[in-house]
């Protein structure tokens, strides 16, 4: 019996190394680490779709009335919805609470959508997305207390409807401030979210359950028209097994507990199939195609093997890149290490549980990305430190503190990125800050090597892609 238990223990001693990344000895540090593929559940497109910008997966919301009350109705009803989604951005869905009040929901387009010359570009991901301290009408804790009161005075039937919703947005709206705008706090959101529920159940605890570090570490939103090629999810590649229970993890805003989460699961294999029907947009500008061929051949030689070959052989490697080799910024991938406590809540989770189970592997590094349509994805590098792609291939140009506009936002079709704006020192939340932990602008100094003629030779290339 003694045995017995202390091979048990040996194998989940072995089990959280491996976990943690630091369990095979053997392995050359400096070398690249191949993801392999994982099976992954097919779906109707169609209805993907239409669960993707009407469906219910979040289940909470402000009261509708109260919504266009302070936002007003949509001028632009960009995913041509009906009903009453044609009064409200593209970024919110209105769903029916228990009780039959109409509730205006936050959806994926949130993060996963951005408007770029007038159209709404589906997949592409929003870098104007305000987290920061000086964001307006902002869902605050205070705000939300607000709402609640007057909702509770006045209209007892609606305050019943959206009562979770509020509940849950005041208690983790004091987490997600970035330092800047444009970049994203979606692993900030999931941290504070699960530390606040039962991994089994996944029901609402008030208090939270695990220590939530104080750091909120920003991320770029990558493309979704590159999920398709990827076998693993996220810039640190460590969203491994079923893809749908990553896309589902909205659903813990407001999911009451693993029955209803349940059901939601059995709808996004459709999401996710709708996803792989994405195409990367085409550049819009004109192309130089002596120098773009140019470009192709500089790239195959120097960037192919990390980022993967394109047009008829097209091949995409799924690599996983040390830190020893591509050297930016660390803070994002650390986080899984020194707080390992979130890693074991998902992989102990009803998420990574069932027939389609998910787990999270972390590693020390990150994943090169597919470059379909990297155009359209600045700014660049996983926490989008980098305003344009002639920045990124060129360290020594990358500015220290940068500013772009975010009311009228303009694209550089020479560099590929915003036109920005280099400052002397960051003062207010629309400046980016390269200083900052986790900000770091430092790191893929590949492009260095190249001359300037070479340098716009690959961007005219990737203006292809």
């Amino acid at each position: 019996m003694k045995y017995r238990i202390c091979v048990v223990m040996m194998l989940a001693i072995v089990g959280m190394v491996n976990l943690l990344g630091t369990g095979n000895p053997a392995r050359d540090p400096e070398k690249p680490v191949p993801i392999p593929p994982s099976p992954q559940r097919t779906g109707n497109p169609e209805k993907g779709f239409d669960y993707l910008t009407t469906g219910d997966y979040v289940k909470g919301g402000i009261p509708y009335d109260f919504f266009l009350l302070g936002k007003g109705k949509e001028k632009y009803n960009y995913l041509k919805r009906t009903g009453l989604n044609a009064n409200i951005s593209h970024e919110f869905t209105v769903v029916t609470a228990a009780n039959g009040e109409n509730l205006v929901a936050p959806n994926c387009m949130q993060c996963h959508a951005q408007v770029f010359n007038d159209s709404l570009i589906v997949g592409m991901g929003n870098s104007f997305m305000d987290f920061s301290s000086g964001a307006e009408q902002q869902l605050n804790q205070k705000n939300v207390n607000m709402l609640a009161m007057m909702l509770k005075n006045t209209s007892p039937a609606r305050y019943e409807a959206a009562k979770h919703f509020l509940q849950v947005t005041g208690t983790i709206s004091p987490y997600l401030q970035t330092e800047t705008r444009g970049v994203n706090a979606a692993d900030r959101l999931a941290a504070v979210l699960v530390a606040h529920r039962n991994p089994l159940t996944l029901e609402w605890r008030d208090t939270a359950i695990m220590d939530i570090p104080p750091d909120v570490i920003p991320s770029d939103v990558p493309a979704w028209w590159l999920l398709k090629k990827k076998n693993a999810m996220f810039y640190n590649g460590f969203g491994r097994g079923d893809f749908g229970r990553f896309l589902m993890a909205s659903n813990l805003l407001t999911v009451k507990d693993s029955a209803e989460a349940a059901t939601v699961d059995r709808k996004i294999s459709d999401v996710l199939a709708y996803i792989y029907t994405l195409e990367s947009p085409k550049y819009p500008g004109s192309i130089n195609k002596m120098l773009s061929e140019k470009g192709r051949l500089i790239f195959k030689d120097n960037c192919s093997k990390c980022h993967g070959i394109y047009g008829e052989e097209e091949e995409y490697p799924n690599l996983l890149i040390p830190q020893s080799v591509i050297k930016t910024d660390s803070a994002l991938f650390k986080a899984n290490y020194q707080n390992p406590q979130f890693v074991n809540w998902f992989n102990n989770s009803w998420f990574a549980m069932g027939d389609h189970p998910a787990r999270l592997v972390p590693f020390n590094g990150y994943i090169a990305p597919p470059l379909d349509g990297v155009w359209a994805t600045a700014p660049y590098l996983h926490n989008g430190s980098v305003p344009t792609i002639f920045t990124l291939l060129n360290s020594s140009a990358r500015p220290k503190y940068w500013e772009r506009n975010f009311s009228r936002p303009e694209y550089d079709y020479e560099q590929l990125g915003w036109k920005y704006e280099s400052r002397d020192s960051a003062t207010g939340t629309t400046i980016y800050n390269t200083t900052l932990k986790g900000y770091g602008n430092y790191g893929h100094n590949f492009g260095d090597k190249l001359s300037k003629d070479e340098r716009l030779a690959v961007i005219e290339y990737l203006k292809t892609l």
